[in-house]
């Protein structure tokens, strides 16, 4: 949220998803729950972009389709596609995705959150980054970088 210094002045708008209505069915408790790419898809759209005051499905960094569920083995893999190929801000952007799913999702998921490919200069440092566990632990033991990242999943109902 430094609007000090923008890289991207004037980010592309693109129109958002429908809502999806949700419909009240019967739980049985015994029954694991299956996620498909919608459902984690809803889980991220809402997150604020740090630089703008807009979300990332109205900059088109998250979109449905870069959203793979794989209910067999436990895995959810998200894409995201940053504003601009040089974009400063692709480690806080896919750190905010992460958590958002970590704090949302059961821990029966490994998560995974990577650049969509060919479309960042610092792909794979990003990607590597996003990938160590260690790097992703000790980034949010920083006070402020967890501040920053709380303000961009702090998801507000329209």
């Amino acid at each position: 949220m430094n609007a000090d210094v923008l890289e991207n002045i004037n980010p592309k708008l693109y129109k958002k998803c429908v809502e999806r209505i949700v419909t009240s069915e019967e739980e049985d408790d015994n029954t694991t729950d299956e996620f498909d790419s919608r459902e984690v898809f809803d889980l991220i759209r809402g997150i604020n972009d740090p630089e703008h005051p807009l979300t990332l499905e109205e900059l088109n960094v998250v979109e449905q389709s870069l959203v793979q569920v794989d209910n067999v083995n436990n895995e959810i893999k998200v894409l995201f596609t940053p504003t601009i190929p040089h974009c400063s801000m692709a480690t806080l952007i896919g750190l905010s995705v992460r958590v958002r799913l970590l704090r949302a999702l059961p821990p029966r998921f490994k998560v995974s959150v990577e650049i969509t490919p060919g479309t960042h200069a610092s792909e794979a440092a990003v990607n590597k980054q996003l990938a160590d566990k260690e790097r992703v632990a000790a980034a949010l033991e920083n006070k402020n970088l967890i501040r920053v990242i709380n303000q961009c999943i702090d998801i507000k109902k329209n």
